[in-house]
């Protein structure tokens, strides 16, 4: 509760705040010209700094690794860009510090020693990991496999191996007889 009385009225009134001392020391339209920079310069850095993080979690994802630093990389860079749109300069250092990447790296650290003071982490081997299902034969299942999420897989006739299903080798059931 004190936490969202914080966000949304003590952080509006202190914005308020810096914007009015700002626009009595420099100007109105500096001031304004100024805040309009920090938005575009939000924008930039969200688009640049999202495509690298985004990039990073492929390659984590093509590389089978958990992809927990890049998870956190990328939730850190949409708030960062979404405090920098918003209009205020408070908002704006906040936001700038959760955009660069060394500060950013910092945080991830800070934030993973609040976790493992907080949080018991366990950590055990999956059962249900990529390489355990594809050493494994099939279960016999009276119904069919379960695991076809996408429905593209179908039975291959033959004893030779496996081949991956290709959406034009879809088997189509026989039209009923009229």
């Amino acid at each position: 509760m004190a936490l969202l009385v914080v966000l949304f009225i003590v952080v509006p009134i202190a914005e308020l705040y810096v914007i009015i001392q700002v626009g009595g020391a420099i100007g109105v339209l500096p001031t304004l010209a100024i805040l309009l920079a920090d938005a575009l310069l939000g924008s930039f850095l969200l688009r640049h700094q999202g495509r690298a993080a985004w990039r990073r979690f492929n390659e984590a994802l093509a590389e089978r690794r958990f992809p927990g630093k890049e998870v956190a990389d990328g939730v850190m860079i949409t708030f960062g860009g979404a405090l920098l749109l918003t209009p205020g300069f408070i908002t704006d250092i906040f936001g700038v510090i959760l955009l660069l990447p060394p500060t950013r790296a910092l945080i991830r650290r800070l934030l993973w020693r609040y976790l493992q003071r907080r949080y018991q982490l366990v950590a055990a081997p999956a059962g249900w990991g990529y390489e355990r299902v594809r050493n494994r034969p099939p279960a016999e299942d009276p119904n069919g496999p379960s695991y076809d999420v996408e429905g593209t897989a179908h039975e291959v006739p033959g004893d030779g191996p496996p081949r991956r299903a290709r959406p034009d080798d879809r088997q189509l059931p026989p039209l009923p007889e009229q």
